[in-house]
C-alpha cells in the first residue's frame, strides 16, 4: 500500500466505498450515459471467467449496455454467443466483427479511400466497438474478457473519475497487482520483464527521456486492457489492430489530451488467463514485439528517433542489463511474500524478449510505417452516418 502520486494523477484505494463509489457513479449516469466494451474471441466463451463477469455485470444497473465486439469463424459460433449472453440482463449487442455484413459496410468505404479489410485482430474489433459506443454514451469503459477476479468494481473504478464532476478526467487507466493468492505466484511478464526494463533502456541509450517515455513511465500498468475514456476522445484515436494496442492507445492519449485530465485507479488484485510464452508468432513474445514496433513509431513521429542497427545493438544490451536487475528486485519480493518464483524461467523469458526485441526492430526498419486504423472523426467526414449504419446491422443482428 501507498500514497505516492506520479506526474499523472493516481487514485490509491486506501478506503475506498465501493457501494458509495456505485451510487455515485449510479446518479451520474442517469444524466451521462455509460457503455462497457468487451472485445473477446469464440474460443473464450468456453473460459469459466465469463460466467463471473456476467454475474456482476447484471449488478452494474447503471450501464446503457454492454458491447461485446467478437471475432467468430461463422453464423453458428456468432448465434451460440448470442445465446450464451442471454443471461446478462443488461442491455447488450453482440458485434459479430468480421461477419459478412459489417464486412460489407466496411467495405464500401474503400472507395473514399479508407481500405478497413485489410485490418483484423482486437485493435479493429475495439475500433468498431467504440465507434457504436460513441454514438450516444459519454463514458466507455473497455475491459478484457478473461478477468477471473472480475466484479462490479471494476466498471464502477474506471467510470467514476470522468463522471465526477469535482474531478472532470477524460481518461482513466486500470493498474493492479498481477498476483494470484491462489497460485501465490507473480504474473504480468510483459510489463515486468519486457516493457519496464525497455523504457528505462530507450532512457539510457537516448541520453534523455522523451516526453513519451516520461509519460508512458508514469504509469503502473501501462499495456493493461481495462481503461474508460469519454466518448469525445473515443471518436479522435488512430489506433494499431495488433497487440501494440495499448500503446497505441496511450500514444493517442498522450498526444490529444492534457495530462492534467488523464488518471490511473487502482483495482486492486487482478487474475486472468495466462497466455502462452510463444514466439515471434504468437504468444507473449509476439505481444512483445507488437509493442516494442508500436513505440518504435511513436518515438520516430513524436522524437525523431533514428532506428539503426547500431541502435538496436545499443539498446538490446541496456535491455538486458536493466531486465536482470528487475529480476533481482521481482525475486527479492517474491522471497518477502512467500511467492514461488521461477527464477530460471524469468531468465529464460528475458531471453526470448531480448531477441524478439532485435527482431522486431529489424522488421520495422524494413517495413517503418506500420499501418492504424483511422479515426471516427475521419471515417464519418468519408461517409456521414457510418456508425449508425453499423449500429442498425448490429441491433437487426441481435434480434
Amino acid at each position: 500500500m501507498d500514497m505516492k502520486q506520479e506526474e499523472i494523477s493516481t487514485l490509491h484505494d486506501l478506503y475506498a466505498d465501493k457501494t458509495q463509489l456505485m451510487k455515485q457513479v449510479s446518479d451520474a449516469a442517469s444524466e451521462l450515459p455509460v457503455s462497457v466494451v468487451m472485445p473477446m474471441l469464440y474460443k473464450e466463451i468456453k473460459n469459466e471467467a465469463l460466467e463471473n463477469i456476467i454475474t456482476h455485470l447484471n449488478k452494474c444497473t447503471y450501464l446503457k449496455e454492454v458491447i461485446i465486439p467478437l471475432a467468430a469463424n461463422n453464423e453458428e459460433e456468432f448465434i451460440h454467443v448470442k445465446k450464451f449472453f442471454s443471461k446478462l440482463t443488461i442491455p447488450k449487442l453482440i458485434i459479430w466483427c468480421n461477419g459478412p455484413k459489417v464486412t460489407n459496410l466496411l467495405t464500401q468505404l474503400k472507395n473514399q479511400g479508407l481500405d478497413l479489410i485489410n485490418f483484423s485482430g482486437k485493435g479493429r474489433d475495439i475500433w468498431i466497438a467504440l465507434g457504436i459506443a460513441s454514438i450516444e454514451s459519454y463514458g466507455i469503459v473497455l475491459h478484457d474478457a478473461d478477468i477471473q477476479s472480475y466484479d462490479e468494481s471494476i466498471p464502477t473504478k474506471l467510470l467514476y473519475p470522468l463522471l465526477e464532476p469535482e474531478l472532470d478526467f477524460k481518461f482513466n487507466k486500470g493498474y493492479y497487482a498481477r498476483v494470484s493468492y491462489d497460485k501465490t505466484a507473480m504474473y504480468g511478464r510483459v510489463f515486468r520483464l519486457f516493457l519496464h526494463p525497455l523504457l528505462r533502456s530507450l532512457v539510457d541509450v537516448l541520453n534523455n527521456e522523451p516526453d513519451f517515455i516520461r509519460f508512458l513511465r508514469a504509469f503502473r500498468y501501462p499495456i493493461s486492457g481495462e481503461f474508460a475514456l469519454t466518448s469525445d476522445l473515443a471518436r479522435d484515436l488512430d489506433i494499431p489492430s495488433g497487440w501494440g494496442v495499448e500503446i497505441g492507445v496511450m500514444a493517442e492519449i498522450y498526444r490529444n489530451i492534457a495530462s492534467k485530465r488523464v488518471c490511473q485507479t487502482d483495482l486492486g488484485f487482478y487474475e486472468h488467463k495466462h497466455q502462452e510464452i510463444g514466439d515471434s508468432t504468437k504468444g507473449l513474445v509476439k505481444m512483445s514485439g507488437d509493442i516494442f514496433k508500436s513505440l518504435l513509431r511513436v518515438l520516430i513521429e513524436e522524437d525523431h528517433i533514428e532506428v539503426t542497427r547500431s541502435f538496436l545493438l545499443s539498446l538490446r544490451v541496456l535491455y538486458h542489463k536493466n531486465a536482470q536487475s528487475c529480476i533481482k528486485k521481482y525475486h527479492a519480493d517474491a522471497q518477502f511474500n512467500g511467492i514461488a518464483y521461477d527464477r530460471h524461467l524469468e531468465e529464460s523469458m528475458v531471453e526470448q524478449f531480448s531477441n524478439e526485441l532485435m527482431t522486431a526492430g529489424n522488421n520495422y526498419t524494413l517495413e517503418p510505417v506500420y499501418t492504424r486504423l483511422p479515426d471516427w472523426l475521419r471515417t464519418m467526414s468519408a461517409k456521414r452516418k457510418i456508425r449508425e449504419e453499423l449500429l442498425e446491422i448490429v441491433t437487426e443482428e441481435n434480434k
